[in-house]
């Protein structure tokens, strides 16, 4: 095949497509093409639909193809994991990604893996040479492979954000309780902690503080927050945090316990990774450098002993 025939062959696709797009449609209107009109002002997506170039091919890919890749996508949900896990994920590592984009995403990383697994079965001379079972099933296991890493990904992000989040949650605290000793109310503490200071938990504050401006009470942006991260000691700060300002508690003396526990907390678990570490680290020493010192102790007698002095 000549590289001019590819070209035109490339042409010639481009302007069947082109055709396909400007032709009218010949199906009923979808119900997101009516309701687009009415919800411009909250919808970006809809605003994306309505203002979209009418000449788009990818609109007659999506027509056509749409149906058959929503199905992929949802055995792709079924196989690899829940969705309501891979959401809770993406919203703890603080990824603005939809479900069927990051479904997308591994369908996408497993067909890449699968065809490069596949040519490499075809083209390497030294894999030409496994058994027919082997060459069948490097594929299928390299495109599950695939299909993980965004996962993998995803959860090493999301623990990654939640371990910062854990290490600055007293700091944040002890600045709260300053903040309202100082006689600001809890709300002007959140705003002046997002406002002033820079990390995880100050950035999470900010959208607590616009949903409060947007009509949302403090109490319940909060429990939205910590249903939202889903970690334990943010959930317990909250809980605590919410039942005093409902019960009319002096939330300053609240804070500063909270504080103080999740220091405590914060030690406690310092000292088992320690521990662990320590367990650890015997590995290299009892395997690795004990080893080679008894090598190089009886290393030399053994010569002596075989040279016959």
């Amino acid at each position: 095949m000549s590289a001019a025939s590819v070209a035109l062959g490339a042409c010639l696709g481009i302007g069947l497509w082109c055709l396909l797009a400007a032709l009218p449609s010949w199906s009923r209107p979808r119900a997101i093409d009516r309701v687009a009109p009415y919800v411009l002002d909250v919808s970006p997506e809809a605003h994306a639909v309505v203002h979209r170039d009418r000449s788009d091919p990818t609109a007659v890919l999506a027509g056509l193809f749409g149906p058959a890749v929503a199905s992929v996508l949802r055995a792709t949900a079924l196989v690899f994991g829940d969705d309501a896990q891979i959401a809770r994920r993406a919203r703890q590592a603080g990824v603005a990604t939809t479900r069927e984009q990051f479904r997308l995403r591994q369908l996408v990383a497993a067909v890449g893996a699968g065809a490069a697994a596949v040519a490499a079965v075809v083209l390497l001379p030294g894999l030409s040479g496994l058994p027919p079972i082997a060459r069948i099933l490097l594929p299928i296991i390299a495109a599950a492979a695939g299909a993980l890493v965004p996962q993998q990904i995803l959860e090493w992000r999301a623990k990654r954000r939640m371990r910062r989040l854990a290490s600055e949650l007293p700091t944040v605290l002890e600045f709260l309780t300053l903040s309202i000793t100082a006689g600001e109310s809890m709300l002007d503490a959140i705003t002046r902690v997002s406002r002033v200071g820079t990390g995880v938990l100050p950035g999470e504050f900010a959208a607590v503080v616009t949903s409060v401006h947007a009509g949302v009470p403090l109490a319940r942006a909060l429990r939205e927050l910590s249903a939202a991260l889903d970690d334990p000691a943010l959930d317990r700060c909250i809980s605590q945090i919410v039942a005093a300002m409902e019960r009319g508690v002096p939330t300053a003396e609240v804070l500063r316990a909270l504080a103080g526990d999740v220091r405590g907390e914060a030690s406690r678990a310092l000292i088992e990774l320690a521990g662990r570490k320590e367990i650890a680290m015997l590995v290299p020493l009892v395997f690795m450098i004990l080893p080679v010192t008894v090598a190089f102790a009886v290393y030399p007698g053994l010569l002596v002993l075989q040279a016959g002095f």
